[in-house]
């Protein structure tokens, strides 16, 4: 941690970045010490991924200046910024599958070492660091949590002086966040500095020493987070008062979703296969599951929603068996789902706003009738998503991949709530959205829940799981504990069950 003699490593000055629309960063201003772990704060859309693309080299400033070390720092492409000490962990891991550890590093690599050469830095820098890493496992074969590993080795083997980390624990068990946090003291502590982009802000008053928050491209303060509560901080960050989501009163209805005996194998060859799942949810209850992925989440969501096929009477919907049912035919019949990826699969990227509303909701909200679409109802429809859950967006017309992640998140969520089901599952519902609009999206499930639907919430957000959920069960290599109440579970029983320490319960629901 830094102690504050250290030197200035970065400054940013004035830094501008405009597209046609919209004003990115406007005269952004930071500095960042030797050894400092700096988190940079802001709602979705308040422009931190492109200022930190500017400080990587993926794009180019339009104003301002940037220093490293004290002279002029212009990375015209990546590689000039890993030249120069800069390196980052991304959200969204940019691995290989089907190569293993010490290929996929090398691949990152300008000049790489021979392989055996590799191998042995890699088992040194990761026995140093305390990320324990095989260089010849498949990276298909690694979880999550792994999977980060190979990413930070890669980069702690360019000797970075400025460590940029995007979201880097929405993939991990609490043990693994305290593994990963250790880490980062060390690193700390041998002067590398850090800019830390998350929306957990608890971690972010245990780890980080300064933060700049950002709203609408502009920075609007500077602080000491573990002088602030969480709620100080994301306060801060939206600019007005928050209320956590209420719970209104419902009676608990009959058995909406009924799941036995689900067994199915994963249509990824690197995926897992579901094995023997069974659960019920009633009307008015939240099921939360939680689990690091990788463990059968995505197979779950796809296995009730229909996309992957079953036993028939391995899924039921208010008592009619339909494991053998397409997702139109279960959208029919009352249930709904929001898968994890977002851009690709809840939304299809070029298509419109309206488009993308009329592909899920055609049925539900009878937008085609013989053959016909209702382009009139499916524009009102979408934009009553957009105004109801305050997605930021010029129209719906415009293409889904130009809205930012956390839009379109509202966007792909607020589509399923919209259509009144009976059973709605999601999966990972508020990743990589704001204080704000996660708040609003469980405030919205649980209203559903109230009016008598069925929700499950699958999830790696611990946080957001004992918040919402009545139940709460933890997938582990596609098996599923037995759903306990979650009143009097603590996160410490919660990652332990996450990480498999549920056996015996899995073993009894079996028998």
């Amino acid at each position: 941690m830094t102690t504050g003699t250290e030197k200035v490593l970065l400054t940013v000055e004035g830094v501008t970045k405009a597209y046609p629309g919209v004003v990115a960063n406007s005269d952004v201003s930071f500095s960042i010490r030797e050894g400092e772990v700096h988190a940079l704060l802001g709602e979705n859309g308040a422009g931190k991924s492109t200022l930190v693309k500017m400080i990587y080299g993926l794009i180019k400033p339009d104003a301002g200046r940037m220093t490293l070390h004290g002279g002029a720092f212009e990375p015209a492409e990546p590689r000039a910024a890993r030249a120069a000490g800069v390196a980052m962990v991304f959200q969204h891991f940019s691995l290989f599958d089907a190569l293993n550890v010490a290929e996929n590093v090398a691949l990152g690599m300008e000049n790489p070492p021979p392989q055996r050469e590799l191998a042995h830095r890699i088992r040194e820098v990761s026995e140093e660091y305390g990320l324990p890493l095989d260089p010849d496992r498949l990276v298909g074969d690694l979880s999550a949590g792994e999977r980060q590993r190979v990413e930070i080795i890669r980069c702690l083997l360019q000797d970075p002086k400025l460590l940029i980390m995007d979201e880097p624990t929405s993939v991990l068990t609490p043990q693994e966040v305290d593994i990963l946090f250790e880490t980062l003291r060390k690193l700390s502590a041998e002067g590398t500095a850090i800019l830390y982009i998350s929306h957990k802000l608890e971690e972010i008053r245990a780890l980080c020493d300064e933060a700049t928050i950002l709203r609408r491209g502009k920075v609007v303060a500077t602080c000491t987070p573990r002088e602030k509560s969480a709620r100080e901080l994301a306060e801060m960050m939206v600019g007005e008062t928050l209320t956590p989501p209420e719970r209104a009163a419902a009676e608990k209805g009959p058995v909406l979703l009924d799941v036995v005996g689900l067994s199915v194998p994963s249509p990824n060859p690197f995926g897992t296969a579901l094995k023997n799942i069974a659960f019920t949810v009633h009307g008015g209850e939240v099921l939360g599951i939680a689990g690091v992925a990788g463990n059968g989440q995505d197979e779950l969501l796809l296995a009730l929603s229909g996309e992957v096929l079953s036993a028939e009477e391995a899924v039921s919907i208010a008592g009619a068996p339909c494991g053998q049912m397409g997702p139109n035919a279960r959208r029919a019949a009352g249930l709904v789902a929001g898968p994890e990826e977002r851009l690709g699969h809840a939304a299809a990227p070029d298509m419109s706003l309206t488009e993308n509303a009329l592909l899920s909701a055609a049925t539900r909200k009878a937008l085609a009738r013989s053959g016909f679409i209702d382009w009139g109802r499916t524009r009102a429809f979408a934009e009553e998503i957009v105004a109801g859950f305050d997605v930021r967006t010029p129209g719906i017309g415009v293409a889904a991949r130009a809205l930012s992640g956390g839009n379109l998140q509202k966007f792909v969520i607020g589509r399923e709530i919209l259509q009144e089901p009976s059973v709605i599952v999601v999966n990972q519902p508020t990743w990589g959205v704001d204080a704000a609009a996660a708040a609003a999206i469980r405030q919205a499930l649980l209203n559903l829940a109230a009016r008598g639907a069925a929700v499950v919430v699958i999830s790696q957000d611990l946080d957001e799981l004992l918040e919402v959920a009545d139940r709460f069960a933890a997938l582990n290599e596609g098996r599923l504990s037995t759903p306990r109440p979650v009143k009097g579970l603590t996160v410490e029983e919660i990652g332990l069950m996450m990480g498999g320490s549920h056996g015996m319960e899995v073993a009894h629901a079996e028998a």
